[in-house]
């Protein structure tokens, strides 16, 4: 009974001891970032597909992966260079990866480009203040000493609604994704063709945007899958864009996209009459798109629209 309180100071001093080490150790611990999405899929195309279709390319500082795959019939078509949907591997179900075989078999040699990560953080950087921009920052100064009821009143204003995505990040990619493109594109230039682009999604979206700002470019031929922008007025505007761009357009749409999507067809097609682009095409698959049947559908519809070209 002599020995109980100390027996008992003791544990609890142990206790105590323990419970602050481990304290030390869970502090002391450092974040480690869970790996990026692209670096998985690399890693699964690296592992899986054979290295003789596996082509790392260089775009500025930025080294990414590509899926070469040459044409297996008498004749030569050209290249197609198969662009897939942001947050999306060129293996998808979505009719990349079949489209990246059957091409083959109908002439075309298929570039499939890995797309960038997306960064969620972009943000504009505030421009620096300059003589001109100096002039009109309010000096608060002024109207320290003013009555409150002589001093200006902020005007009212209207309060947009918050997009899903916003400028900045859609920016962040485009820029990001056109370096890859650009880099890629001149990759199958080496070998002088027919050149024609296959984009799904968003990625469609902002290389539509591009292509209608270069009109100069080289392309014979765009075909954009289920074409959207995930920002309600980029996403409108993309109609009139759509009728700027200077290739042959194949515009394919699937019965169960966006809502987002399927509004705009009708604006889509009413900008192509006004500006007067003949080479539009808009077509519409229904049923699943992962579906065999869809897949060759599709193929179906791209091959024909290319033979009423070259």
């Amino acid at each position: 009974m002599v020995f109980a309180p100390f027996l008992k100071n003791t544990l609890f001093n142990v206790l105590l001891s323990s419970t602050l080490f481990l304290g030390m150790q869970v502090s002391a611990a450092e974040h480690i970032a869970p790996p990026s999405l692209s670096s998985i899929e690399n890693g699964d195309i690296e592992r899986l597909l054979p290295n003789d279709e596996i082509k790392s390319i260089l775009a500025g500082d930025t080294e990414f992966l590509s899926l070469y795959s040459e044409y297996m019939s008498a004749d030569f078509r050209g290249i197609v260079l198969l662009i897939p949907d942001w947050q999306t591997a060129p293996t998808n179900n979505a009719g990349m990866s079949f489209l990246r075989k059957e091409l083959n078999n109908l002439g075309y040699t298929t570039y499939a480009m890995t797309v960038p990560d997306i960064d969620w953080q972009a943000s504009k950087i505030a421009p620096p203040i300059t003589p001109e921009t100096a002039t009109s920052i309010p000096d608060t100064t002024e109207n320290a000493d003013k009555p409150a009821d002589i001093k200006k009143q902020p005007e009212p204003h209207h309060v947009d609604a918050i997009e899903k995505v916003t400028n900045e990040v859609l920016d962040n990619y485009k820029i990001n994704l056109i370096a890859r493109f650009n880099a890629l594109y001149q990759t199958a230039m080496d070998e002088p063709s027919n050149i024609v682009v296959i984009a799904q999604g968003t990625s469609a979206g902002v290389l539509l945007e591009h292509y209608a700002e270069f009109t100069d470019s080289q392309l014979n031929a765009f075909i954009s899958l289920s074409s959207y922008l995930p920002n309600t007025k980029r996403n409108k505007d993309l109609s009139q864009t759509t009728s700027l761009v200077t290739p042959a357009l194949l515009d394919i749409y699937y019965a169960d996209d966006n809502n987002e999507i399927l509004m705009n067809l009708k604006n889509r097609q009413r900008w192509v009459n006004r500006n007067a682009k003949f080479d539009y095409r808009q077509r519409a698959l229904f049923g699943l798109r992962d579906q065999p049947e869809q897949h060759a559908r599709l193929t179906k519809e791209i091959d024909g629209f290319l033979r009423r070209l070259f």
